[in-house]
């Protein structure tokens, strides 16, 4: 935060008006599931983004990234979206809901601080947007309510550029407390926070450098249609987090699944085990079970790596060295040690819960990657953190 300020100063002449700071994020589990409608286990982490910003009074809109030694500018008169103008479309689709929403602007200076680069997978770019948001409603004295900032980043994201909108981002950056998780049900439009018991783990990101490949066409799968089939084999249950599970009678499942194509089938049927991963591990931390938690968590990858083909090599070569710190590996009934492939597509990003006396060895692993795959992977150690907040 103070590079921000001493940023801001060099580059506007003036210290900056507000500071917003939001969380980076990375999902447990359920990344792929939000289209139809089932859960995301997501965890805010203390890898802040932080926002500042100064008023105008013309109609001028200045951008400045540190981390990128990058510079845009742009007015109010000229929100719409630009390809070269890259990261900073983030915070001008913001300014572009709330104009479009009749909220009264003013010209403004931006800079934006980050550890973690957009390019990272681990919601930087969400985080820019919700930083951004709350420190203009500060700046500008906008007499709206978190409803109303969520519409907001809701046009942001569906009428500015034109994707869907991830409910479960938005959450994990706004409602996340410290040392707790964030379940969003889907269905219902709601989150629960989920404290995190385990405190003799420590969780690192592992950032493993491999490119980013689009090995199918995933919005094939994301059709009305399959959101019916699912919706089939959905089953109401009482005592069920939610209300309801899938149905797990396999002649039933084959019978409604006959109709789609039998890579369309494996990856819905992803979809349905994923759901029940999570309710195994909220199940396991609310009962601070670590080795039940840790076996949703395997599943979890491999359902992903298996069915719905979104692994790698790299990740899965990793995630085996995870496994083999524990001193008997091959024993599945208490798993000490656990990871799995986060964020979209093939490769990239991996979240790993580790024993705090096994990370020294987990580090001594990614130098071996290093020399076999050729990738130099990027790591941090990271804890739960609180959502968006004025500074």
């Amino acid at each position: 935060m103070e590079k921000l300020i001493e940023s801001h100063k060099k580059e506007y002449k003036v210290k900056p008006d507000v500071i917003a700071t939001a969380p980076a994020r990375f999902h447990l589990m359920g990344e792929y599931s939000t289209f139809f409608r089932d859960k995301t286990l997501s965890m805010a982490v203390n890898l802040p983004v932080y926002v500042g910003v100064s008023k105008r009074s013309d109609q001028v809109l200045n951008f400045n990234f540190i981390q990128l030694d990058d510079k845009k500018k742009s007015s109010l008169n000229s929100l719409k979206f630009k390809k070269e103008d890259k990261w900073a479309n983030s915070i001008k689709s913001i300014l572009f809901a709330f104009n479009s929403m009749g909220y009264k602007l003013t010209g403004m200076d931006f800079t934006i601080s980050s550890q973690i680069l957009p390019s990272s997978g681990l919601g930087i770019t969400t985080a820019i947007k919700i930083s951004a948001a709350w420190a203009i409603k500060e700046l500008c004295s906008l007499k709206c309510k978190i409803s109303d900032l969520l519409l907001v980043l809701e046009k942001a994201n569906r009428v500015y550029f034109g994707i869907e909108n991830h409910r479960e981002d938005n959450y994990a950056a706004i409602y996340s407390k410290e040392n707790s998780l964030i379940l969003t049900d889907h269905n219902k439009a709601e989150y629960e926070t989920v404290p995190y018991k385990f405190k003799s783990h420590v969780v690192v990101l592992t950032d493993t450098k491999v490119p980013r490949v689009v090995t199918w066409n995933e919005e094939r799968l994301f059709q009305p249609e399959n959101i019916l089939l699912l919706g089939e084999l959905k089953e109401r249950k009482a005592n069920v987090y939610g209300g309801w599970q899938y149905e797990e009678n396999r002649s039933e499942i084959n019978e409604v699944l006959s109709v789609v194509s039998e890579d369309t089938k494996r990856r819905l049927l992803c979809v349905m085990y994923e759901h029940k991963n999570i309710l195994n591990a909220v199940n396991a931390i609310e009962k601070n079970h670590f080795s039940d938690f840790a076996k949703a968590v395997k599943k979890s990858h491999e359902i992903l790596r298996d069915l719905y083909d979104v692994s790698c090599p790299e990740t899965d070569w990793i995630l085996k060295r995870v496994q083999e710190l524990d001193a008997n590996p091959d024993d599945l009934r208490n798993i000490v040690n656990c990871g799995r492939i986060t964020g979209k597509g093939s490769g990239r990003c991996i979240y790993s819960i580790l024993r705090t006396e096994d990370l020294p060895k987990y580090k001594e692993k990614l130098e071996e990657y290093e020399r076999i795959f050729g990738f130099t992977p990027e790591y941090y150690e990271v804890k739960p953190a609180r959502g968006v907040h004025l500074v």
